[in-house]
């Protein structure tokens, strides 16, 4: 495993230029998710990517830029990670795409340190003090698009949930196409990744937490009664949500569809069910 490498080169020393340097290679290697998870860290790409994770609180390591590349906000930013100690390099445009996982990158990329999150985080869900907009747990079962997975999170964000667990199987978190999909929104949520259906399922009996699925067939979803707090389970986009959420205990909900049209995108679909729950929960509190 190659090390974490010592940090130089930071505010106003010279420009990196080295293909060779150990911390380019150290970038390099985070587009593996085994390094990834071995090391604790991710890498976020684009202008808005990374004043999105400086704004919203989350833990940058070290900022890459490269003076060709960079754009009116770059005064501020710079200012910005300054104040919050976060080093920065300046690079040329040869090892910012040797770092980068685009075709043509912005000009900045960052190391972000992953996020470790308990169970003991999620409980935090049934204390009616810590609530948000919905009292939910939200889990990914299997979800294996990038896209659907960023997309899901950005949606749960936007429509109040915070708590999300992925289980073991769905796609990885910190693959750069979930993150640009997110939008920013991965830095406010809570997410606990390798998840496993049995572990979950008992932590929500442990605390009464009642778990609904999406499924091709359940409740009507505009006739189902949702308690809070509840859990929600959305499943892969071909084969739905694994076995132990269709056992005993966990209540299925469907979409009504018309015109014999089957399914609908996964993304799309916990769309439409967490703004029916927040529409239902906000209208009785």
């Amino acid at each position: 495993m190659l090390r974490h490498p010592f940090y130089i080169g930071v505010w106003g020393d010279d420009m990196l230029t080295s293909l060779q340097n150990e911390q380019v290679k150290y970038v390099v290697n985070l587009h593996k998710r085994k390094f990834r998870e071995e090391n604790g860290e991710f890498l976020i790409e684009g202008w808005r990517f990374v004043e999105e994770g400086l704004a919203r609180g989350a833990h940058l390591t070290k900022v890459f830029f490269c003076s060709e590349c960079k754009n009116e906000s770059w005064p501020q930013l710079a200012e910005a990670l300054k104040v919050k100690g976060v080093p920065v390099i300046e690079v040329d445009e040869r090892v910012l795409r040797k770092m980068s996982d685009t075709e043509n990158p912005q000009g900045i990329l960052a190391v972000v340190k992953q996020s470790r999150w308990t169970w003991d985080d999620f409980i935090e869900i049934v204390n009616p003090a810590g609530r948000s907009a919905i009292p939910m747990l939200l889990i990914l079962d299997g979800v294996q698009d990038p896209g659907n997975c960023g997309t899901i999170l950005r949606t749960a964000l936007a429509a109040g949930v915070t708590q999300v667990c992925l289980t073991e199987g769905t796609v990885d978190l910190y693959n750069l196409k979930v993150l640009r999909s997110t939008m920013g929104a991965i830095f406010s949520l809570n997410i606990a990744t390798h998840c496993q259906p049995e572990e979950i399922l008992k932590v929500c009996r442990s605390h009464k937490i009642p778990v609904f699925v999406g499924d091709a067939e359940g409740t009507d979803l505009y006739e189902t009664h949702f308690a809070q707090p509840m859990a929600l389970v959305v499943g892969n986009e071909g084969n739905g949500p694994s076995a132990a959420f269709r056992g005993p205990g966990v209540k299925r909900i469907t979409i009504p569809m018309s015109h014999q049209v089957e399914s609908l995108n996964v993304a799309m679909a916990t769309g439409i069910i967490l703004y029916e729950v927040r529409r239902r929960m906000t209208s009785t509190t």
